[in-house]
């Protein structure tokens, strides 16, 4: 939400903080950064979700160990279902998916476009794939959800199955691939401008520039263009938010002819 707030787009975040010091931290960076909190809550005596990222130094690459407070967790009949109709674009992340479940279904009753990131294979899940409309997860989540071990295989398969109109994944600095209207498309990743210091954040900075292309009328190929360039920008700083651009920031870096990645 706050990489497409900087690239000019109006966002709402709907979720969860414990009342302690941290989590009245996470929830003023977003007021910061104008992202909408009017359906954010504060959950009296709850921890906030708290994570510790060792970075590699010489690479950029992170390891997350994190903790989630159960208090934090929506059970289904908690959703707020209202939240989900009120933009173009509902992007979960998955957790909660029985309360995902009916913020999707209120979603697309009204129209909205469901877009997912998922890594992981939750409880309940099953029921939440068949309303997404976009989904791009991680390069191991195909696998993980179908068994299919050949990568574009499992997005093929993962489109038959659940409908997605576009199913995709990451694949690190290398860019993304997805898999729509019968058509496989992959996108090569940028260079970090000055080199990577910080992968974390990448994923979810690249969903911030493809769900910007998509909802600015861009076609897929360009959107995940944009995206590889903001993931690109975003790991050249430290911290997942630090580097997100802004848009005259993000032409400046497509105009100056970036480096492809490559092995």
């Amino acid at each position: 939400m706050v990489a497409l707030r900087r690239l000019g787009l109006k966002t709402a975040y709907a979720g969860r903080f414990g009342s302690d010091q941290e989590g009245m931290f996470g929830l003023k960076t977003l007021k910061d950064d104008d992202v909408n909190v009017d359906f954010a809550e504060i959950v009296e005596g709850a921890r906030n979700q708290i994570a510790f990222i060792t970075v590699d130094a010489r690479s950029g690459e992170r390891t997350i160990v994190w903790d989630r407070d159960e208090r934090l967790a929506y059970k289904a009949d908690e959703a707020p279902v209202e939240f989900g109709p009120l933009g173009r674009v509902l992007h979960l992340d998955a957790h909660d998916p029985r309360a995902c479940v009916r913020l999707a279904r209120a979603a697309r009753e009204a129209g909205t476009i469901v877009s997912a990131d998922i890594d992981n294979v939750y409880d309940g899940l099953s029921e939440l794939l068949p309303l997404i409309d976009i989904l791009i997860g991680s390069k191991e989540f195909p696998q993980r959800v179908t068994g299919i071990t050949d990568e574009r295989a499992g997005l093929v398969e993962l489109r038959n199955r659940y409908g997605c109109a576009l199913a995709g994944m990451t694949i690190g600095a290398a860019g993304a691939v997805v898999y729509c209207d019968g058509s496989f498309i992959e996108s090569p990743g940028f260079e970090a401008p000055k080199g990577c210091r910080d992968t974390t954040g990448a994923g979810d900075a690249f969903r911030g520039g493809f769900l910007y292309g998509f909802l600015t009328g861009e076609d897929i190929e360009t959107s995940l263009k944009l995206g590889n360039a903001v993931a690109a920008i975003k790991c050249s700083a430290l911290g997942a938010r630090t580097a997100l651009p802004t848009r005259a920031e993000l032409d400046e870096f497509l105009n100056s002819g970036p480096q492809i990645f490559t092995d």
